[in-house]
């Protein structure tokens, strides 16, 4: 299902309509930039826990992540109470939830890091607290991972250059790959460049490969407050360029998309995204 991706290659600039179509095709696969993996993963924190696992996160996971080449996590808690302004509440839970988000170059580094983990004696000690814990007093009920191959259009995770204080997390399932595909196309031939221009600004784009809900697509957004989230979800809705874009029958979202989960989400302070 995943195409192998190739390192960027310079084009010579001249001469191009001589290249036989095969030849040029392939040319065009190497000038593709590299997508870059991204996992997500949910910690079902156990009630009061949230203390431990940001301990955990700041002190252990993260530095040692860095140390292995990911230079930038992202961590966020649930917001479980949605303003007041909002139309469209993202969904709520009892249990509060944590969200790491991890950027990999490519499948390599996410088995390497994975592996390195576990021999890294430095963050066994780190995380020597969480991971004593008893089976009678855990952190968390289970941890949920999914990963995710970059959208062509969005091909790295983007830091914003400000840090912001709500984050938007977003789930489009399909009925089936093919549905999956065709929203994800949309995505790549307008809405995300839609998206940048209103300031709904994106951390990434990924396709599910792996995890729960499958298909699906999931998004990052990042607002500097809920003001700026309301306002350019506002404006997005009442742009023409989407109006157009959404009414090409192939794109309706019935069609498409089955189920959107809507999550808002906070920072922790010691987050790298």
């Amino acid at each position: 299902m995943q195409r192998r991706t190739f390192l960027n290659t310079t084009l010579a600039a001249g001469g191009l309509a001589t290249i036989p179509a095969s030849i040029s095709s392939a040319a065009d696969e190497q000038a593709k930039p590299v997508r870059q993996l991204v996992e997500l993963r949910t910690y079902l924190l156990k009630e009061g826990k949230q203390g431990a696992f940001d301990a955990f996160a700041s002190n252990a996971l993260i530095p040692a992540l860095n140390r292995l080449g990911v230079k930038a996590v992202g961590v966020y808690h649930e917001l479980l109470t949605p303003p007041a302004a909002d139309a469209k509440p993202p969904e709520t839970k009892s249990v509060p939830a944590a969200f790491v988000v991890i950027p990999y170059a490519d499948a390599n580094q996410l088995t390497a890091v994975t592996a390195a983990l576990a021999s890294d004696t430095v963050y066994q000690q780190a995380a020597a607290e969480y991971l004593s814990v008893p089976a009678t007093d855990p952190v968390f009920d289970r941890i949920e991972s999914s990963v995710f191959l970059a959208f062509e259009t969005m091909p790295k995770l983007v830091a914003p250059a400000h840090k912001p204080t709500l984050f938007n997390l977003r789930v489009y399932e399909s009925h089936n790959e093919a549905a999956s595909k065709k929203k994800i196309e949309m995505f790549n031939k307008g809405e995300i460049a839609i998206f940048r221009r209103v300031g709904l600004t994106p951390v990434f784009f990924g396709e599910a490969i792996t995890g729960t809900r499958l298909p699906n697509l999931t998004y990052l957004l990042a607002f500097p407050d809920e003001a700026a989230r309301a306002t350019a979800w506002n404006t997005f809705r009442a742009d023409p360029e989407w109006k157009t874009l959404k009414a090409i029958p192939e794109y309706e979202d019935k069609k498409i998309v089955s189920k959107i989960t809507n999550k808002l989400l906070t920072p922790a302070e010691y987050s790298q995204i």
